[in-house]
């Protein structure tokens, strides 16, 4: 599924978050579960069905307390990224917001 401009317009507007959290396809997506395996968080699907288009995944290196360091990673733009406000939340009610 290739998304159009505009959606990819919207999805480049969230910048310095993960876009997927506000997609229609998140749990399904298999960028998506690269990144809630990066995360080391519970998957939304075992078995993700969807390849997004073109997906644009931002990862950075941060200090964590103690001298530790620790890898963030954030998809940022997407060809299939499809707008739908508060998907993630509406899957994991209750629980909160991925960083």
């Amino acid at each position: 599924m290739v998304g159009s401009p505009s959606r990819m317009g919207a999805a480049e507007r969230r910048e310095g978050m993960c876009i997927c959290v506000d997609c229609r396809w998140v749990d399904r997506c298999q960028a998506y579960h690269a990144v809630e395996r990066q995360h080391g968080v519970a998957h939304l699907n075992a078995a993700p069905d969807l390849e997004p288009q073109n997906p644009r995944i931002h990862i950075s290196v941060i200090d964590l307390p103690e001298g530790v360091t620790g890898v963030e990673w954030d998809v940022r733009n997407c060809g299939s990224f499809l707008l739908d406000h508060g998907r993630w939340k509406r899957l994991c009610p209750g629980q909160e917001l991925p960083r």
